[in-house]
């Protein structure tokens, strides 16, 4: 099934800060998913259900050369169930290297969207570090909530999140308190990433929000006319995040004078060999594909020690 008013080109110009959101609905209630997460879209169809699952999976199907999970997203966003054959959609998507089916009612339209016109939620309403909502976006009258995918994927299937006891696999290590920079949006990954680096024994390490908070915070390092290493020795940014995307970082990073030499590796699950090319256009470092966590402190590792 094709993408509704899709454009043959897939991939956005690079570090343009924008992205495509495929709006879809539930209950009427309208809702988005980047399309970078997107392989394909599937009319309805009956599943196998699978015993002791849990009790967001629909159940299971064969596609091509691989049995999908089918996940009930009527019913983990708290939505009635509802099954229509003639109407409903499967969006299979492809991130965290994993393949997955979302049940949703219907899909609409694809809208180009920049990043600084997409607003953080507020934790206060849309549940803080267990919120669903990374992100809402004004299409004229309708708001469109961008549903985080990866944390029902996480929640669902914890192995498919980045492990704390995957450092342990890493041996013995020594404290270093160079300082590192992170762009993450989501409060659990955020979290989870302090904790995991903390434990990789970096100790100084900087969070911020979004790529403008981590440009804006990169500037207040070089108005003070000290070196730029004083502050920050690496830059980690995801990709998907309001206001301002990482791969638009990177960009603005590469182009600057002061800040130009800095490594910046981008933590993504939207790594794939298509957004490859695309952050090694802009000059990425590197580039690593979550939950690797071990693949990120080795490159951290390589890096600035």
């Amino acid at each position: 099934m094709p993408m509704p008013n899709k454009k043959k080109e897939i991939l956005l110009e690079s570090g343009t800060n924008e992205l495509e959101v495929l709006e879809f609905t539930i209950e009427g209630k309208h809702y988005g998913i980047n399309v970078a997460k997107i392989l394909e879209l599937m009319r309805y169809m009956e599943v196998v259900p699978m015993p002791n699952s849990n009790p967001f999976v629909k159940g299971i199907f064969k596609h091509r050369e691989s049995v999908l999970t089918v996940i009930n997203l009527p019913a983990y966003l708290g939505h009635a169930e509802k099954a229509d054959a003639d109407q409903d959609i499967f969006i299979v998507t492809n991130f965290n290297k994993t393949l997955s089916a979302f049940h949703v009612h219907t899909v609409e339209e694809i809208h180009r969207i920049s990043w600084s016109k997409i607003e953080k939620p507020d934790p206060a309403i849309y549940g803080g570090v267990d919120g669903l909502a990374t992100g809402i976006a004004r299409v004229g009258e309708k708001l469109i909530t961008i549903v985080d995918f990866e944390r029902i994927l996480s929640d669902i299937s914890p192995t498919q999140g980045i492990q704390l006891t995957d450092i342990d696999k890493l041996g013995a290590r020594s404290r270093s308190d160079k300082p590192i920079l992170i762009a993450e949006d989501s409060l659990m990954l955020e979290k989870v990433l302090v904790e995991c680096l903390t434990k990789a024994e970096y100790t100084n390490i900087t969070m911020t929000t979004n790529g403008r908070e981590a440009w804006e915070r990169l500037q207040s390092y070089k108005a003070t006319g000290e070196p730029i290493e004083n502050f920050v020795r690496l830059v980690i940014t995801d990709i998907e995040m309001p206001q301002m995307d990482g791969h638009h970082l990177v960009k603005l990073i590469r182009s600057d004078p002061v800040l130009s030499h800095l490594p910046v590796v981008v933590f993504s699950s939207l790594i794939s060999p298509e957004m490859r090319i695309k952050g090694k256009e802009i000059g990425a470092t590197a580039q690593v594909s979550k939950p690797e966590i071990n693949d990120l402190v080795r490159i951290i590792d390589e890096t600035i020690i």
